[in-house]
């Protein structure tokens, strides 16, 4: 009798909590712009992109080489590695306007960069 009081008990936070989380994603998504980038002969295509400034950003990176390479920025703090052939995604926080450089750090000629106005 009192597993099944802890399972409903359980239960009952479980549903009241769902809405909740529910209402933070849609908020998030609400607020966030996606980038798609693209990754071929080692270039960033394109190699600068723009984005509005106070709202979450979601990078879509796409490798169309034949080798992996490592999406990265430390202005940005983030870092992705991304399988050839394969696709990364990485969520940014609200930027400030300026520019926040990124870089292939398996090959660094590799570069590009966000602007922000």
């Amino acid at each position: 009798m009192r597993t099944n009081m802890r399972l409903i008990q359980l239960f009952s936070a479980v549903c009241l909590a769902l809405p909740l989380t529910m209402a933070g994603v849609t908020a998030w998504s609400a607020e966030q712009t996606e980038i798609a980038i693209s990754v071929q002969g080692h270039q960033f295509q394109p190699a600068e992109v723009h984005a509005p400034a106070n709202k979450s950003l979601t990078l879509r990176i796409k490798n169309l080489d034949g080798a992996a390479m490592e999406f990265e920025s430390a202005s940005l703090r983030v870092e992705k590695v991304v399988a050839a052939g394969g696709e990364g995604v990485v969520r940014v926080r609200a930027l400030a306007p300026g520019r926040y450089e990124f870089l292939d750090d398996l090959h660094q000629q590799t570069r590009g960069v966000l602007v922000v106005p």
